[in-house]
């Protein structure tokens, strides 16, 4: 038997674990998804589940981290693109995932794994625009409060989900706001 066998297989099942959560707290919710169907629909006992993460947090950090991997390896077919194009392009990716948002704000007081996680994302949406603040002229707090605004309107798009018109709408208002005049 090859040596890194245990190493191959232990990862396929634990991508099997973050495939199946993924699935189960976009479709019934975070609250709703147990750790026994779960395990169940993985084909392991729920016990076997913590042999591969901490706890249910730790799922979901692996399944949001799986979620940013996919959008950060196809950033690069958009990274061109206006701005309004990119954050459009952002929260359509997203929009499949958008009520695990409302989940990791639920939980953010309470766990430090979905916190850090959370704070990276914030890092994330904001490398998305940074260099479109600077070309705007904006510096200092002014662009550290216009970052923020982006990625607020992101997660308020993603949370409120609006219909196509109305999230391009105010994403060409959030743009024309962060444009030189």
């Amino acid at each position: 038997m090859p040596r890194n066998r245990g190493l191959h297989d232990r990862e396929s099942k634990r991508d099997d674990i973050v495939a199946a959560a993924r699935e189960m707290f976009v479709s019934d919710g975070f609250d709703r998804a147990s750790i026994s169907r779960l395990a169940k629909a993985v084909g392991i006992t729920p016990n076997t589940v913590y042999w591969y993460f901490d706890d249910k947090d730790d799922i979901l950090v692996a399944v949001l981290t799986a979620i940013a991997a996919e959008d950060a390896a196809d950033y690069p077919t958009v990274a061109d693109r206006p701005l309004a194009e990119r954050l459009i392009w952002l929260v359509e990716r997203l929009h499949s995932v958008g009520p695990l948002v409302s989940t990791v704000h639920d939980r953010v007081a309470s766990s430090a794994a979905i916190a850090e996680w959370h704070n990276g994302f914030h890092h994330f949406a904001e490398s998305l625009f940074v260099a479109d603040i600077e070309k705007a002229g904006l510096y200092g707090s002014e662009a550290d409060a216009m970052l923020r605004i982006g990625t607020f309107v992101v997660e308020g798009l993603l949370t409120h989900t609006p219909s196509p018109e109305v999230a391009r709408a105010v994403i060409d208002r959030l743009v024309d706001s962060i444009s030189p005049a």
